[in-house]
Formats: structure tokens, C-alpha cells, sequence
């Protein structure tokens, strides 16, 4: 089933650089909603070695066709130099809430 609704992960450097993520999306109309997870810790490979981090994840929602404009927008404020922006399909979903998704977002 393509709803076309995604959910869109990004991890962040702390809460208050996910709150402004966030804040600028839904004033722009570009996801209907972000949850924000703290306490993530990631383990990762940069710079040819392994290293770890607190991180703050965004769990938005959105319609597909806003990815490129979502992206975008953190891209401009993310302090990372390569920020983790991954889309999921949202396969299926309360039809209720999917219709509030595509009320929500431009």
C-alpha cells in the first residue's frame, strides 16, 4: 500500500539544535509532526575511526513529496557536516491519522 506519508530520522547534536529542526518545520508547513527522542547514544565510524556520541533523534512525518524540501531545511540548520536524514515508507497506518498527516503539511 503506498500512502505516501514517511517518516523521516535524523539524529542531532541536542535537544535545543532538534528543537529548532523541528519548530522550522511545522512553521513552514513541511512535516505535520516531530517527535523528539533524547538520550540516543550512537556508536559510528568517522574519519577512518570508531567514536560515539549523545545524540537527540527527530522522528518526523511528512508526505514524500516534501523529502527534498524536509532535507533541505535541516540541512540548513544541523550543525553536523554530514547529518544522518533517512526517509521509511509509512506503509500503512490508522487512516485517520495518515488524513491528519496530509491536512497538516503544504
Amino acid at each position: 500500500m503506498n500512502t505516501g506519508c514517511i517518516a523521516i530520522f535524523v539524529t542531532c547534536s541536542s535537544l535545543a539544535e532538534a528543537r529548532r529542526i523541528v519548530g522550522s518545520l511545522l512553521k513552514k508547513r513541511l512535516v505535520a509532526c516531530g517527535n523528539i527522542l533524547s538520550g540516543a547514544e550512537s556508536r559510528f565510524r568517522w574519519a577512518g575511526k570508531v567514536d560515539k556520541a549523545a545524540e537527540v533523534v527527530l522522528m518526523l512525518k511528512t508526505l514524500s513529496k516534501n523529502f527534498r524540501s524536509v532535507e533541505r531545511e535541516v540541512r540548513r540548520i544541523h550543525s553536523y557536516e554530514v547529518p544522518e536524514i533517512i526517509a521509511f515508507p509509512i506503509i500503512s497506518g490508522s487512516r485517520n491519522y495518515l488524513r491528519w498527516i496530509k491536512e497538516s503539511v503544504s
